[in-house]
């Protein structure tokens, strides 16, 4: 999907703002056919963001929710580059582990109108965010890959998750094309539904809840896994406001955290393209804050 990294957005008003989709970057999110809710897959969370909306250089205004990700340690949140980069001064990163992301916001919203720091506070913890120094790279391994660093103590006060398990370096490599192709995948995030038909042209409805989908091998490369999305397969997708969401495979009876979702076709009916996870470039960068397989 070619897409952005906006999901919903909440203003601190009483109100909760319409979707806003930013431009020029990709992301996803999940689709209405063959998903389902994952209030199980509680180590998925949402990245939540406050940032300066209307160039007051007082406090950062506006707190919405942008993307997907995956705990991966009890301190550690991990997502997508494009998600946490090219944001205004000021803004602070945010995580949040809810089944319903969006319901939150809009209840925080209305219990701290014109307060976004309460707003961002009841529904996340903060953190620190930390990009990959290459990204933008180049296309065979932009290198499109962050970490949110948040307090072990803060968030295991607020929600009860086991990390996700990240894949030996090269696993995939190894089990080549008919071994991935037994596979069982799944897509977890936030996002939104694939395209609908509408009077003024195209939306995309949805997100905000946690959700999941099965999906099927279809390519791997350097840097990048390709899995497919096609309905008529059984299968499922992501879609806008899904990047930096997991994909999970079974290997070997264990499930394994092998991608983040990045971006793919732009109705998001098709391909889901994921950043693989058992690559040389995602372990270097994952090193410094996470004890890998």
């Amino acid at each position: 999907m070619t897409a952005t990294h906006a999901g919903r957005a909440v203003a601190v008003t009483a109100a909760a703002c319409a979707a806003v989709l930013a431009t020029a970057l990709p992301s996803s999110a999940i689709n209405s056919y063959n998903s389902s809710p994952a209030p199980e897959r509680t180590e998925v969370g949402a990245l939540v963001v406050q940032y300066d909306n209307d160039d007051d250089p007082g406090t950062p205004d506006r707190v919405r929710w942008v993307c997907s990700g995956t705990m991966i340690d009890a301190d550690t949140f991990l997502t997508a580059a494009h998600c946490t980069t090219d944001w205004p001064k000021g803004t602070t990163f945010h995580v949040s582990l809810d089944q319903d992301v969006q319901g939150a916001l809009d209840e925080a919203a209305a219990a701290h109108p014109g307060d976004p720091d309460a707003v961002a506070a009841a529904v996340a913890v903060p953190g620190t965010a930390h990009n990959h120094p290459g990204y933008p790279g180049p296309s065979s391994d932009t290198g499109d890959i962050s970490v949110v660093e948040v307090s072990a103590e803060a968030t295991a006060s607020r929600w009860d998750f086991t990390p996700a398990t990240l894949p030996n370096a090269g696993q995939l490599d190894a089990l080549g094309p008919q071994g991935l192709k037994d596979l069982d995948y799944t897509v977890a995030g936030y996002g939104t539904q694939e395209a609908q038909r509408e009077p003024g042209g195209h939306t995309h409805p949805g997100g905000g809840e946690r959700l999941q989908a099965p999906l099927s091998y279809n390519a791997l490369n350097k840097a990048w896994l390709r899995l497919s999305m096609i309905g008529a397969q059984d299968n499922g997708g992501a879609c806008y406001g899904d990047s930096g969401g997991p994909n999970f495979a079974r290997i070997d009876g264990e499930r394994l955290l092998v991608g983040t979702t990045i971006t793919g076709d732009a109705p998001c009916y098709a391909t889901n393209v994921t950043y693989r996870l058992d690559a040389p470039g995602a372990r270097a960068f994952l090193a410094p804050f996470v004890d890998l397989p």
